[in-house]
């Protein structure tokens, strides 16, 4: 089967770091945000050429993120621009003090699609030291309240590692009563503040994702799993046991995305899942506050710049990006994964432990238990 998106020649989600600039001080933090907005922060007029590019590249989603995009005074005036472009945005504020309804309904107002807000402990003591603030747990659940009461898409975003691996059943609990369209559920890559922190061994990644697939066996809204693509591998293999299929018989072979996980949209309007297996640079490219391109956040590395080339040159071009789009180039156990190519492994974390964007994922169990 093949996707109706050529990820060779259009990403289908675009995340724009719009500032680095935040109120909150969270321990893992990629952008290693601060109070302060950079200098070199892509202005007004920038940006509206780069949502124009966005558009342009045929590219249907555009996440303003951070810092805190709130942090941007003209975020609405941005987001209504988009809107008249006819793509789908969601914003990622951070839920500080600044988060006032009468934002969130300015947010909505300007046509924003999805608002998303964090949620990584159903305990307020451990949510709030993961996020350098106290109150931020209580200001989290009535802001998803609010954005609820005036009928904007809500989607939860949640990172799973050491610090809440244990108590991950509460957090699932929580989230099963609140009104979202769309979980996203990240595992922690060590860069940015992040480099602090202690690693799931790739055993315990397996315990999070039985977790997490009998939360997806009985919930409508959408889950998105980030950084650990090997939920795909995992998720297919749950499938086929249930349905009977005899998984030996797919080992060396090539598997394709069964139609079963082809998701493409969620409950409500939600901007929904990709239509194929995304990882970083391939269907999925960052931007970051001061126009550099990247195949991830969590993959740091520059590939051009919008203020030099169109975003659609830099993410066909790249040589780079370009690799990473071929699976044929990955190495040890992702390179011989039959999986590989809706999988891949997580580049960043690759990256990030190993210096190379193209060796295999330490965070997966596979061919290790079935050799």
């Amino acid at each position: 089967m093949h996707s109706r998106f050529d990820f060779s020649e259009r990403p289908f989600l675009v995340i724009w770091e719009t500032t680095k600039a935040c109120g909150l001080a969270c321990v893992h933090c990629r952008a290693e945000a601060d109070p302060f907005p950079d200098p070199n922060e892509l202005n007004h007029e920038e940006a509206l050429k780069l949502i124009c590019d966005v558009k342009d590249m045929g590219t249907p989603i555009l996440v303003f993120s951070g810092g805190d995009p709130l942090r941007r005074a003209d975020l609405s005036e941005l987001i209504r621009y988009a809107h008249s472009l006819k793509l789908r945005t969601g914003a990622i504020p951070a839920v500080t003090q600044d988060l006032t309804p009468e934002r969130i309904c300015a947010l909505k107002e300007s046509g924003l699609s999805q608002i998303a807000f964090s949620l990584d402990a159903a305990e307020s003591e451990i949510h709030d030291a993961f996020r350098g603030v106290e109150g931020i747990f209580k200001r989290t659940l009535q802001s998803i309240q609010f954005a609820n009461q005036i009928g904007l898409h809500v989607q939860i975003n949640s990172l799973i590692n050491v610090h809440n691996l244990e108590t991950l059943d509460k957090l699932i609990q929580l989230v099963e009563t609140l009104q979202i369209v769309f979980w996203e559920v990240f595992f922690l890559v060590p860069t940015g503040r992040g480099k602090e922190l202690p690693l799931l061994t790739a055993e315990k990644f397996e315990e999070a994702f039985q977790k997490i697939y009998e939360l997806n066996q009985r919930v409508s809204f959408v889950i998105k799993v980030t950084e650990a693509p090997h939920y795909r591998r995992f998720y297919i293999e749950q499938q086929m046991k249930a349905e009977g299929i005899d998984m030996d018989s797919l080992q060396d072979k090539r598997i394709e995305l069964p139609a079963f996980l082809r998701r493409k949209s969620g409950p409500g309007g939600s901007i929904g899942h990709a239509p194929d297996g995304v990882n970083s640079g391939k269907g999925f490219i960052f931007i970051s506050r001061n126009g550099e391109v990247m195949p991830s956040g969590f993959l740091p590395i520059a590939v051009g710049n919008v203020r030099e080339k169109s975003l659609s040159d830099i993410y066909r071009n790249s040589p780079i990006l370009i690799e990473l789009r071929d699976p044929s180039k990955l190495k040890g156990r992702c390179g011989i994964c039959p999986y590989k190519h809706i999988c891949g492994g997580s580049r960043s974390r690759a990256y990030a432990l190993t210096g190379d964007y193209l060796a295999e994922d330490p965070g997966c169990t596979y061919l290790l238990i079935n050799k």
